[in-house]
């Protein structure tokens, strides 16, 4: 279990105060730990890691790093516009927000910017999935993680062939995602043995990882907490003391179970999620972040060998699998439709079905469990990492699909401007 409101939290000044515990909060924690600071995080739940970072994907994945904003993209929203299950569901509403992000992501989507994101965004993965491995290592922990790498692969000859120069892209920046034929394929992974004929090509990444992000948070936040991090859940956040003129924040007011609170630091990160967009509208910061919203489907094994155990990625559908051992873990698509996290069975279904029609006996379908969370999604897909406006107010925020994968990575860099008492502006 992670920590409740740590013994000490009546204290109310620190050096670092983190607005969020998912994983990305949490890794933010505890490498401004390492760097001597004293630290607070701050969660609305009462359990680090309960909101995106609960039951996503599990995939440690430099090889993903391709963002959904690529010129192929356009064309295929506007064929998935009319499908209720399609990978990509957009639900216009009355939100300006909404709205400009999509004008974003289009432009995104032209090659230079695509290329430049894809290079940026790889850079990132690589030293976070190095530092990933070096906490595991020095602290200690296990999260259901495996290193057998993770396999791109494609049914669709055209797909398969657009991914090959993303691939050798890829591999300038220190990500080894190596072509393979069909054959190779069901040498790395057996239960695709049935479904060999289906498969155009593929990529491997040999040094991808998988495993639990929620385990890894929820272990990484009791580190902290032995690191003395004093954790104030089920405590929201209502307000920041910021002065525009003088360009900081000097305090954080909070409401939990002791009632409001004014909390002091010399440095503020916001790691809220979908919620750092709305939240930092009032203080002028602004965020081109939106909630989208993915699903995923958790289906006891049940000692089943016949359940794929190298992670996955399927490009037609927009679904990554993972192996936990007792579970396998299948997330995948993404809603555009505001804030709500309400389960959409015609989409939990579409997953489902599609897991039985590529491993039929993968493990017990019926006792299949469903769950949605927020990523938030910049149209990059590049995380506002840096300084705001304001001196000491720091983002380490908008990570979308790739939060435990960057989440390390942008955590050190963080902590380390913070460090230095400079960074570059991230909005």
């Amino acid at each position: 279990m992670s920590p409740q409101s740590s013994a000490n939290s009546s204290k109310t000044d620190f050096d670092v105060i983190v607005l969020g515990g998912g994983v990305v909060g949490i890794n933010t924690a505890y490498f401004n730990l390492k760097n001597g600071k004293s630290v607070c995080v701050i969660d609305r739940q009462p359990e680090a890691g309960l909101e995106t970072s609960f039951a996503n994907g599990g995939q440690v994945s430099v090889s993903h790093a391709e963002p959904w904003a690529n010129p192929s993209a356009p064309l295929k929203v506007l064929k998935w516009l009319m499908q209720s299950d399609a990978p990509l569901l957009f639900r216009p509403r009355m939100d300006v927000h909404q709205w400009l992000w999509i004008a974003k992501f289009l432009v995104d989507c032209l090659p230079h910017r695509a290329n430049r994101h894809t290079t940026e965004i790889v850079k990132l993965a690589v030293q976070s999935r190095s530092l990933i491995q070096k906490i595991r290592s020095d602290e200690n922990f296990h999260y259901d993680e495996r290193s057998k790498g993770i396999l791109h692969f494609y049914r669709n000859a055209k797909e398969f062939e657009a991914a090959i120069p993303v691939a050798e892209l890829m591999r300038k920046y220190g990500c080894e995602r190596t072509v393979i034929d069909a054959d190779k394929v069901v040498e790395i992974e057996p239960a695709f043995a049935d479904k060999r004929h289906e498969i155009a090509g593929a990529t491997y990444t040999a040094e991808d990882e998988s495993g639990d992000a929620f385990k890894f948070t929820q272990n990484l936040a009791q580190v902290c907490e032995r690191m003395g991090a004093t954790f104030l859940t089920n405590t929201q956040v209502t307000a920041l003391g910021a002065d525009r003129a003088s360009g900081e924040v000097s305090s954080v007011e909070v409401v939990g179970p002791e009632g409001y609170k004014t909390l002091r630091a010399r440095d503020i990160v916001v790691s809220m999620g979908s919620w750092s967009a709305p939240f930092l509208r009032n203080y002028g910061v602004n965020l081109t972040i939106y909630p989208a919203k993915g699903y995923s489907v958790t289906i006891p094994t049940d000692g089943s060998n016949m359940a794929p155990v190298t992670s996955l990625t399927d490009d037609e559908y927009k679904l990554v699998y993972s192996n936990y051992g007792s579970r396998l873990r299948v997330a995948g698509t993404a809603e555009l439709s505001g804030y709500t996290r309400d389960l959409n069975r015609t989409r939990c279904q579409a997953i489902v079905d599609n897991v039985k029609k590529l491993f039929p006996r993968a493990g017990n379908f019926d006792a299949a469990t469903f769950w949605s969370g927020l990523r938030p999604a910049t149209p990059s897909n590049i995380p506002y990492v840096g300084r705001t406006r304001y001196r000491n107010l720091w983002l380490n925020t908008g990570h979308g699909t790739l939060g435990w994968t960057l989440g390390a990575g942008s955590g050190f860099r963080v902590a380390n401007m913070i460090a230095d008492g400079k960074g570059p502006m991230a909005a």
